[in-house]
C-alpha cells in the first residue's frame, strides 16, 4: 500500500522523456472459451454482447463470430495503423490463439513487435489449482516458443488467480510480469529469494471499457480519456516526476472502424509531442534492469522474527521494549518498512497503553544534562541526542540551571522534562523548558508523550528510509 511513497525515483527514460507510452495489443482470438477448445462453456467476456453469460455445454455462434472478427479484420487494421505510424507495440499473445494465427504472428514479427505471453488459453484461472495453473503456464511457454521461435520474456495472464504472479516468478524466465495494476512505474518484487521486475498494466486506459456497462460508448470518449491521461502524465513529467502510460487494446474491440479512428487520433497526438518515449514493454524492462537494478533493503521490519524485531526496535522508546513487542502483534506489512510506517505501529502500541504504562515510558527517559549524563550511563541514542545539542559541554552555570529546572519539573509533574533535542540549540531547549514548566499536569503529560513519539521518529529516521 506504500509503493514508492511521496518521492518515486526518476525513471531516467531515454532522451529525458517526460513520459513513456506503451501500446499493448491483446491477441486473444482463438484462445477464448469454446467447446471446440475443450472448454465446458462458451465465452462471455469482452465482446459486443455486453452482459453476456457463459452457455454451459453449448457453442455461442455469435460470440465465436465476434472473436473471429478480431483475427480476420481488427488485427490487420491495427497492424496497418501502428506500422504506418512507426509505433512499436507489445502483443499479449495467448499461446493457443497465436498457434491458430500463423499469418498474424508473421506480421507481428515482421513489424518487430514484442510478443509477450498472455497464457495458454484466454480463460479464468481463479478456480484453478496451483498445479493446474503451473501446468498451463509451462505449456504456454512451450507452445509460444514453438509458434514464434523463441520463449516469451514477458508475462500477463489477465484473468488471474491468487497464485499467478507467484507462479510467474517461480517459472524464472520472465524479464517482467504485468499482472498488477498498482503503480505507474515498474518496481521489484521479491518472492522466495527471487527478485522479479513488475511492470504494472492498466484497465482504465483500455478499450475493454467499450465492452463494459460503465465504459466508453463512442470513440470521442475513448480519445478524450486517453488524451487527458497523457496530458496529465506529460505535465507531471515536465515538473520532474516522469511516469509510464499503458494503453490496452483488443483487435475485436478497437479494431472496429468507428473506434480505430479515435485510436489513430491519439497516436498522432502523442507523436506531436517531443520528450515522449514510445516503446515496447520489454524495452522498459531492460531499461529498468540497467538503470534501477534490484537493491535489497537494509532492514525490513515486517519480515523480522519477533526476537529480532524486539531486539532491534525495543529501545526506540527509551527502555520500553514492551512497545515493540505489542507493535509486532499488529498487522505489519511493507508499508511499515519505512521510518514513518514503523513509527506509526510503535506509536499505536504506545497510545493504546494505560496512562500508568505511558508514565513509565516518560520516567524511563533521563533528565537533560543530569546525573546519568555526567556518569556516562545514558543509552547510546540519548548520548548522541544530548551531544547533538551541546548538552554534554555545559558551563558550570548552565549545568546548575538545568539541575534546578529538572528538580522543579519533576516535583511538579512526576516525570522528567522530555524534548526532542535534535536540531535545537541550548537556548531553544532552555526556552521550551521554562515555558512548559508552567503548564498544568494534563497538558504537560500530553506534550511529553508527543515529544517521546518525536524522539522515536528521529531515531527511526537513522535506521530506515523515510
Amino acid at each position: 500500500m506504500r509503493g514508492y511513497g511521496a518521492n518515486p525515483p526518476d525513471p531516467k527514460w531515454p532522451g529525458g522523456a517526460f513520459v513513456a507510452v506503451q501500446f499493448v495489443v491483446n491477441y486473444e482470438e482463438g484462445g477464448e472459451n469454446c467447446l471446440l477448445h475443450g472448454d465446458k462453456a462458451s465465452e462471455a467476456f469482452l465482446s459486443e454482447i455486453v452482459g453476456a453469460q457463459p452457455w454451459p455445454g453449448q457453442r455461442h455462434w455469435n460470440m465465436e463470430s465476434i472473436y473471429e472478427y478480431g483475427a480476420r479484420a481488427g488485427f490487420w487494421r491495427l497492424h496497418r495503423l501502428f506500422t504506418e505510424a512507426d509505433v512499436p507495440v507489445t502483443v499479449y499473445g495467448v499461446a493457443s490463439a497465436l498457434a491458430r494465427s500463423p499469418d498474424q504472428v508473421a506480421a507481428m514479427q515482421a513489424a518487430d513487435w514484442e510478443i509477450a505471453s498472455h497464457g495458454l488459453k484466454w480463460i479464468d484461472y481463479r478456480d484453478h489449482t496451483l498445479a493446474d495453473e503451473r501446468r498451463d503456464m509451462d505449456a504456454a511457454v512451450k507452445l509460444h516458443a514453438e509458434v514464434t521461435g523463441e520463449r516469451p520474456t514477458g508475462w500477463y495472464t489477465g484473468r488471474t488467480s491468487l497464485n499467478t504472479v507467484k507462479l510467474a516468478i517461480e517459472e524464472g524466465g520472465f524479464e517482467y510480469v504485468s499482472d498488477t495494476y498498482d503503480d505507474e512505474l515498474p518496481y521489484w518484487l521479491e518472492h522466495n529469494g527471487r527478485q522479479q521486475l513488475i511492470i504494472p498494466y492498466t484497465l482504465d486506459a483500455n478499450d475493454m471499457r467499450f465492452a463494459s456497462p460503465q465504459g466508453f460508448n463512442s470513440g470521442d470518449q475513448f480519445f478524450t480519456y486517453l488524451k487527458d491521461a497523457f496530458d496529465t502524465l506529460y505535465e507531471e513529467g515536465r515538473a520532474g516526476r516522469p511516469r509510464m502510460m499503458n494503453i490496452g487494446l483488443h483487435c475485436r474491440l478497437v479494431g472496429r472502424p468507428g473506434r480505430a479512428a479515435s485510436l489513430k487520433r491519439f497516436v498522432d497526438y502523442v507523436k506531436s509531442h517531443d520528450r515522449v518515449w514510445i516503446t515496447r514493454r520489454i524495452d522498459i524492462a531492460r531499461h529498468w534492469h540497467q538503470t534501477h537494478p534490484y537493491s535489497a533493503p537494509a532492514l525490513q521490519p515486517s519480515r523480522m522474527e519477533r526476537g529480532e524485531f524486539v531486539k532491534r526496535f525495543g529501545g526506540i522508546f527509551e527502555h520500553s521494549p514492551w512497545i515493540a513487542e505489542r507493535a509486532f502483534e499488529l498487522e505489519l506489512g511493507p508499508a511499515h518498512d519505512s521510518a514513518g510506517g514503523l513509527h506509526n505501529a510503535l506509536c499505536r502500541a504506545f497510545r493504546a497503553a494505560s496512562e500508568q504504562e505511558r508514565l513509565g515510558v516518560l520516567n524511563a527517559h533521563p533528565d537533560l544534562a543530569g546525573k546519568l549524563a555526567a556518569a556516562k550511563r545514558l543509552t547510546p541514542e540519548s548520548t548522541k541526542e544530548q551531544a547533538s545539542a551541546g548538552l554534554d559541554a555545559l558551563t558550570d552555570k548552565e549545568r546548575e540551571l538545568f539541575s534546578k529546572l529538572n528538580a522543579a519539573y519533576v516535583t511538579n509533574f512526576g516525570f522528567p522534562f522530555i524534548i526532542a533535542v535534535k536540531g535545537k540549540s541550548k537556548d531553544e531547549i532552555m526556552a521550551a523548558f521554562e515555558k512548559r514548566i508552567g503548564n498544568d499536569r494534563a497538558t504537560e503529560f500530553a506534550t511529553a508523550c508527543r515529544q517521546v513519539e518525536r524522539i522515536a521518529l528521529l531515531r527511526l529516521n537513522d535506521l530506515l528510509p523515510s
